[in-house]
């Protein structure tokens, strides 16, 4: 296993947010005798309610250092991204973020890691000039992403895990009531939403009491843990990652805060446009248990993509890197592009 370089990087001119703005990003290097002819450098952006330490989750009995790990150990350099307001980058109101301005941060990250790499001075590593490069983004981190490689062409691949360009919706366990979400404009912001089904928000806001509905569909359960874990999990993982929704004590791998313009993302083609202008090879993953409405309509929405290749893992919800088979995912990702690189 390699080291690890925790790096703070100034984004205050590109983000343009009004005011200083820091990313909190970790490098995982591998050894230089691991590097491929050409380096593969990947870039890691986590969901919702979590942080980069999702890539790098070492709990007792799993794998070492988690999918970071699993990638450096065949060669990858992974560079794990805490967004603007997410983790321990810098935390804004989060009602004035867009995600053209995320996307924006996300790449003068991705800039300075390629800058001092090409400099050779990250680490042991030797110069690295022209790496093979990979945006890796799981859930609201896959949304950015497609804005963020449909609008300004970063990577030379992408990887959209557990989000859906076509429609994204959380599901609960079947049997209980799912969570009507709204369906926003993107251009209006969640402190002045233009909403486009006001009839489903005020079926909720009918209910006697939402935040219970919010909150639990029994008295052990989440109403979300279904969708974001296999019940083949172990029960200690999954009560400490979903009591961090309810204010319990925050695991090494959540982040107290979520840019709130993730909530535009669930709107039925909040970000068709992006996905159909991607023209890098596409990896679609998601578990048999996740947030894509319709996964067979998924591919066609990267129209402009050479190549798309969709995943679907057994024994696998929402939140991959938890899953009893979340090294199916990491080793069917790591061939799929050292094969493109190759």
């Amino acid at each position: 296993m390699g080291i690890t370089i925790q790096l703070r990087i100034d984004v205050t001119t590109e983000a343009g947010v009004g005011g200083p703005a820091e990313l909190a990003v970790t490098v995982h290097l591998p050894t230089a005798s691991a590097l491929a002819a050409r380096p593969v450098v990947a870039f890691g952006f986590p969901g919702g309610g979590y942080g980069r330490g999702y890539y790098a989750m070492d709990l007792p009995g799993w794998p070492a250092g988690g999918q970071a790990a699993y990638h450096t150990d065949r060669g990858w350099v992974f560079v794990a991204i805490d967004h603007l307001h997410v983790g321990d980058s810098t935390l804004f109101d989060p009602d004035i973020l867009t995600m053209e301005q995320i996307s924006r941060a996300n790449q003068a990250a991705v800039n300075h890691v390629l800058a001092k790499l090409a400099a050779g001075s990250l680490g042991d590593l030797p110069v690295i000039e022209r790496p093979y490069t990979v945006g890796i983004g799981q859930s609201m981190g896959g949304c950015f992403l497609v804005v963020h490689q449909g609008q300004l062409r970063s990577f030379d691949a992408v990887a959209i895990l557990g989000y859906s360009a076509v429609h994204t919706s959380v599901p609960s366990r079947p049997g209980t009531p799912n969570l009507p979400m709204p369906w926003m404009v993107r251009s209006s912001y969640p402190h002045a939403p233009i909403i486009l089904n006001p009839e489903v928000m005020e079926a909720l806001m009918a209910v006697s009491n939402p935040d219970e509905l919010a909150n639990a569909v029994s008295a052990e359960e989440h109403m979300w843990t279904w969708a974001f874990h296999h019940d083949d999990e172990p029960r200690d993982i999954v009560r400490q990652d979903m009591d961090a929704i309810s204010g319990g004590p925050l695991p090494v791998w959540r982040s107290a805060t979520t840019p709130a313009c993730a909530i535009l993302g669930v709107a039925p083609g909040a970000v068709a446009t992006e996905a159909a202008a991607i023209n890098v090879p596409v990896f679609l993953g998601m578990g048999v248990q996740d947030v894509i409405v319709d996964p067979d309509r998924e591919p066609m929405a990267y129209k402009s993509a050479p190549e798309v290749v969709f995943a679907r893992f057994p024994q696998m919800a929402h939140m991959h890197n938890f899953a009893p088979t979340r090294e199916l995912l990491w080793g069917r990702l790591q061939t799929w592009v050292d094969g493109l690189n190759s």
